[in-house]
């Protein structure tokens, strides 16, 4: 669990504050992501970080909420059932040489779905975390399903 919240931290820590150098045809854009966008993180120690969510995406806590995007796997296989969506494809993450990380949430789904380099919708509850985000996600789909 430590090295996944490390990874997402690395996400999270450069996908607000980075600008990327992507191809733009690549890019998803969406009301919903921008409402994924608005939330800013406070760094209160070197371990300690947490999520400020706004009126604008509390008004869907713990309610549906859709989002297309990219599967970024955190487990190896073809199946995945946890793993992080993104605006941007793997291919062009930070990590992969194409400067800047994009927004990311924590899917979980309730049937497995097939890894793919293209986009997928996802529909699930929309929960925020006030946890450590060094520990926990801040912005997950849980209960999700592909549609």
């Amino acid at each position: 669990m430590k090295k996944l919240t490390f990874i997402f931290l690395l996400f999270i820590g450069f996908a607000f504050s980075a600008k990327a150098q992507h191809d733009p045809s690549d890019q998803i854009l969406s009301a919903n992501w921008d409402v994924i966008g608005s939330v800013d993180f406070k760094t209160v120690k070197d371990t300690e970080m947490y999520a400020i969510f706004g009126p604008e995406i509390k008004k869907y806590a713990n309610k549906p909420f859709e989002l297309e995007g990219y599967i970024v796997p955190i487990k190896d296989g073809m199946k995945q059932t946890k793993f992080m969506l993104s605006t941007l494809p793997i291919n062009q993450c930070f990590f992969c040489g194409k400067n800047g990380i994009p927004v990311m949430v924590m899917v979980e789904l309730t049937e497995p779905i097939k890894f793919t380099y293209q986009t997928v919708k996802i529909k699930g509850n929309l929960k925020l975390s006030t946890a450590n985000s060094m520990d926990v996600p801040p912005i997950s789909l849980t209960a999700a399903k592909a549609l």
